[in-house]
């Protein structure tokens, strides 16, 4: 599982417009090569789980998957997009490269196996409520439907209303499963649902991400933006863009020491 190079998946939380993602996704790429990472730009192009009836969700289906291909002709890189619904694990399995599975939904069945047929690699956030070990049925249900490629993701489980919290002994118990582990370290700093949106504290990204790469994670998850205090959906936790590149050197080199 370590011999793999260190997996990215970074992007802002939503497609805003083209001009924006195809500028963070071009920064993103430079410093995947700079640092020798095996990166997926990741955007959702509806955020159906949103507080708020009047929140932001995006573009929608047609209009997402045409920007996030002009991502990929444009700049060359992988792409992650979540799916909500089974029937749209076929079309948007003919642009992402990877299918990923959010931490609400990580139940539904006919989701999981649909993402399953496609035979991309389904990436599997553990649900706030869930505990690490249950995860072992999702990715049974992506496997029985023909995956064998699969990521679990650590994102915070609920801790009493509006809050969450990480529990590192989930890196272990999720690693035991016998698939890559990915700590998401914006999505771990949200408060859920405070007030018409989800709030969040971006100061506490970095702590998170150095302490599960003293752990040896095998990659991040980071939700980032040129301006975050004005992004349409999950600013608050949020890392600007600037400090993506200073925050994975400090991490690399801590999980090299780690795992050395």
């Amino acid at each position: 599982m370590k011999e793999t190079p260190f997996m990215l998946l970074a992007g802002p939380c939503v497609i805003e417009n083209e001009p924006l993602t195809l500028r963070v996704a071009e920064r993103l790429s430079a410093i995947a090569r700079n640092l020798g990472l095996a990166f997926w730009f990741k955007a959702s192009f509806d955020k159906a789980n949103r507080t708020s009836p009047d929140a932001y969700r995006g573009p929608g289906l047609e209009e997402g998957l045409r920007v996030l291909s002009r991502v990929r002709e444009k700049t060359g890189v992988s792409i992650v997009t979540d799916i909500h619904e089974p029937p749209q694990a076929k079309p948007v399995a003919e642009v992402a490269d990877m299918l990923q599975i959010p931490a609400f939904l990580c139940r539904q069945t006919d989701l999981l196996m649909a993402a399953g047929r496609t035979g991309r690699i389904v990436n599997l956030k553990k649900p706030q409520f869930a505990a690490p070990e249950d995860m072992a049925y999702a990715a049974e249900k992506v496997r029985l439907a023909g995956s064998e490629r699969i990521l679990l993701t650590e994102r915070g489980t609920f801790f009493g209303y509006h809050n969450l919290v990480v529990d590192f002994r989930s890196l272990d118990i999720m690693a035991d499963l016998g698939f890559p582990v990915i700590f998401d370290a914006t999505h771990s700093v949200q408060r859920p649902s405070s007030g018409r949106s989800s709030g969040g504290d971006r100061r506490f990204v970095e702590s998170l991400a150095r302490a599960a790469a003293a752990w040896g994670v095998d990659g991040l998850f980071l939700e980032t933006h040129p301006d975050p205090d004005h992004a349409l959906c999950d600013g608050p936790n949020s890392l600007p863009l600037d400090r993506v590149e200073p925050l994975l050197r400090r991490v690399l080199a801590i999980r090299e020491a780690a795992l050395s």
